[in-house]
Parts: C-alpha cells; structure tokens; sequence
C-alpha cells in the first residue's frame, strides 16, 4: 500500500497540470478543430478554366512527367494556367504545365499568385497579400499529410481574418487555410492537446514515442489513483463521505465520481497514439488497391482527348474496377463521373460489384448510412460510401471519387470502439443528437477538469513542503 501511495503521489506531483490540460484542451478542440482546407472550400478556391485548349492531352502527360506509373492525374487551373498533377503510386507528386509540358516550377511570384486565384474565387480579401516565407513545417503545417508539398509557401492575404494560405512547392495548389482566431483557439486546443510543438512534431517518431510514453505514465497514475480512492471509500465511517477534509476530500471524491470517465478516456487517449502497436492501421495495401482499382494508370490507359468545351475547376482520371474513370468537377461546381458511355454523379452499384468480385467471390456490397456503427465519410457531401466486406475484412469505398477511406478488419474495429467510441464520444446514437453529444463531452471534461485543479493544488502544497 504504502507503495501505491508513493507511485500516485509523484505521479500526480508531475502529472497533474497535463491532466487538467488534456481536459481543458480536450473541450476546446471540440468545438474548433485543428485547421484543414476542408472539400467544399478546396473547390470552392478552383478557378474555373477551359480545358480546350489544353496543348498536351493526358496520355502525353504521364509520359512527359516520366511517371511510369500512377493512382491519379489531375488538371486543374493554377493563376489561369492548365496544370496536370500526377500521384505516383509511391505517394510523391509531380505537376506538369498543360500548355507548355514543362515541368511546373513553383516561386513566390506563382505561390502569390495561386493563392490570391483562390481567395478571389472564394471572395475573400486578397488586395494586400504577400508571400510570408516559403518553409518546410509551420505550427499549422507539422501533420505528415504535408509532406509530398514540402516546402510550403505562407501567403499572408493581409484581410481583417488575418488568414493564411499556404501553398504547396511541387503543384502551386493552395492545401490549407488558416484565419487568427482559429489559430489562436487552437493553441488551448489542439497544439497543446497533442503536445505539438513544431520543434517535436516534425520529427514523428520522435513525438510518437513522447506522447505514447507519457500517456501511458499518465495512465498508470490514474489507475493508482483510482484504486487508492476505491480502498480509502472501503474504509469510510457511515457518517462521513470521506476520511479527508479540504482539498483532499474534495479530490477523492471527485475522483471516484469521475473514475469510470477518465480511465477510460485517459486509456482511450494512450490509445490515439497506437499507430500500429496494438491495432492494425486501417490503411489499404498497395495489393489491396491493385485488386480494387484493377490497375495503376500508365500512358496507354489514358485517352487522347480533346478536352470541354464548358468551363470546368478539375478534372481527374483514376481507374477503379480495371475501368478507366474520369471525373469532372465543372464550373459551378456540380460532379460528374464519365465511364466508358456513362455518365453519372457517383460509382455505381455495378462498378462497386465489380470491385468486389475481383477481391473475391466471397465479398459482398452494402451501402454504408449516417447512422451505421462504423459509419465513414465521404469526400462529397451526398456521396454514398460502399463497403466491401470480404469475411473479417471490409473496404469502405468513396462513392464519390473511388478511393479506399480505409480497411476494417477485426483489429481495427474493436480499434474503433476502444478509441473513437471512448475518446470522441463517436457513438451513432450520440452522433444523431449532436447538439447531446457536445453537452456530454463539456461536462464529463469539465468535472474532469475540476477534478485535475484539486489535483494541481494538492501537487503543489505537497512539492512546497518537499522542497523546503
């Protein structure tokens, strides 16, 4: 016992601030969520363009890019030129001027200009934009999803939302915005959630294996904790509620009232940091997307087109069941998929069955609704999503664009309920009621909260004493 003592003891001691952060910071980022260029502010920013005079069609495309092999190729207007830009399937990319067929090369007066494209077309104020610094990692640019546009041009559009956009040095696309106070909120919120100091951050595993060590101290802090308050409640008289008074009682009994919640979101929050440890990933293999998408495109896939005569803001070419796919997002910025000779806003059914036969005879097809226990999203708003389940494995597949958004297998299901369902609140019937499910979250952080400020009040009286 008096062990157990010693190990809460110094472990709250050093813990307890970053408790009270996580369930401060865990309320905020709940209600403004880390930055991202969201699907209908990316197409919101494309310029529409016409592609009919595009001199290089996209079979010679690939083959001036010496990209042998790719899972897409787009064209898009970047500051009025048609720009092709191709995703290996190593994950880089490369972009291609349309009219030129050079290879693009992004400077600042290009990265300006894209971004004051995309800030007229969304009408927002450009009038004194500036380049800020082209750099490889910002506060804002720190997650791995970056990493192909390294480095990225800070472009300061000087309005009275102080926002950012920042714009990528291999395609010349603007890939995320931010406003002042979003950032600032996310400083109390995500950044010190996380624990996402650039300097850290930017070396992944360094920051993995930090932030997984530390919660999984925290974690065992927690658990003495709550086995001590469990064996101090055995103890109690009748009369009384607790065998300690001041900030020690109200600590005890905050803590057990609070026990239940925060083990679990404590072990829930250990468990973001899983990245493969415990849980499969849920990322589709290269074989995986092989035998879903038929093929990787290479020159001969691709047509020698003629291109639109209407004005389009992208156009995307991928293959998905052995067939050929093209996208097109046109002017107003309605979607349509052509196939062969059909054309259609979503993959169909049939496409979908196709995909599913060539991973198995086995697998089946159902669309996956808002309300499904492991419900997924699509990139579109209205885009159904597929899955694919072939026994213990399912796909979910973007109805939209024909990407795989991830593969549950058994590991990654009870993944699914151990973290998101615990730590998010990511439960179906709470997700109908969202206005229910955000009460819930703002309570259970704040007694978490109130109960890690007894905590830091105890730490500290206890480590005056100790040092003196």
């Amino acid at each position: 016992m008096r062990a157990l003592v010693l190990i809460h003891r110094w472990l709250g001691v050093a813990f307890c601030l970053l408790f009270a952060m996580w369930f401060a910071s865990g309320m905020v980022m709940h209600i403004v969520p880390f930055p991202a260029l969201v699907e209908n502010e990316r197409v919101a920013g494309l310029a529409p363009f016409s592609p009919q005079g595009v001199a290089v069609p996209p079979r010679d495309a690939l083959r001036l890019l010496e990209v042998h092999k790719a899972w897409r190729l787009r064209l898009v207007g970047i500051s009025g030129t048609p720009v092709y830009i191709s995703q290996r399937t190593d994950g880089t990319l490369a972009a291609l001027d349309a009219h030129s067929g050079q290879p693009l090369v992004v400077n600042d007066a290009l990265a300006l200009a894209s971004a004051r494209m995309h800030a007229q077309t969304r009408g927002l104020d450009y009038t004194r934009a500036t380049v800020v610094a082209p750099e490889s990692h910002d506060q804002w640019t720190v997650p791995n999803g970056f990493d192909a546009h390294r480095p990225l041009y800070r472009v300061a559009l000087g309005d009275a939302a102080d926002t950012h956009l920042y714009v990528s040095s291999v395609t010349g696309q603007v890939v995320l915005d931010t406003q002042r106070v979003e950032r600032a909120w996310n400083w109390a919120g995500s950044v010190v959630h996380w624990i996402y100091p650039t300097a850290l951050r930017k070396h992944w595993s360094a920051w993995d294996t930090t932030v997984w060590w530390l919660s999984l101290v925290a974690m065992i802090g927690a658990l003495t904790g709550t086995a001590l308050g469990v064996v101090r409640m055995n103890r109690l008289r009748a009369a009384s509620m607790s065998p300690f008074s001041g900030w020690m009682k109200w600590h005890h009994l905050l803590g057990l009232g609070c026990a239940v919640f925060v083990l679990t979101w404590i072990f829930s929050g250990w468990l973001s940091m899983d990245h493969g440890r415990l849980f499969s990933r849920g990322a589709a293999s290269y074989d995986d997307r092989m035998w879903i998408e038929g093929r990787a495109l290479a020159v001969p896939d691709l047509p020698q087109w003629d291109g639109f005569a209407a004005p389009v803001r992208e156009i995307e070419w991928f293959a998905f069941a052995g067939q050929v796919v093209m996208r097109v997002i046109d002017g107003s910025g309605g979607r349509e998929l052509l196939a062969g000779a059909q054309r259609t806003p979503w993959l169909t059914d049939a496409s979908i069955v196709a995909a599913a036969r060539a991973l198995g005879k086995s697998c089946t097809l159902a669309r996956v609704d808002e309300v499904d226990a492991y419900a997924a999203r699509a990139v579109a708003a209205g885009a159904p999503v597929y899955r694919i389940r072939c026994g213990e494995t399912w796909y979910h597949i973007d109805g939209a664009d024909g990407r795989v958004i991830e593969k549950l297998d058994a590991s990654r299901r009870a993944y699914r309920w151990a973290y998101q369902a615990l730590h998010t609140f990511d439960y179906p019937a709470l997700n109908a009621r969202p206005e229910i499910r955000t009460f819930v979250i703002l309570v259970l952080c704040g007694a978490g909260l109130a109960f890690s400020i007894t905590g830091v009040v105890i730490g500290w009286r206890r480590l005056k004493r100790t040092l003196r």
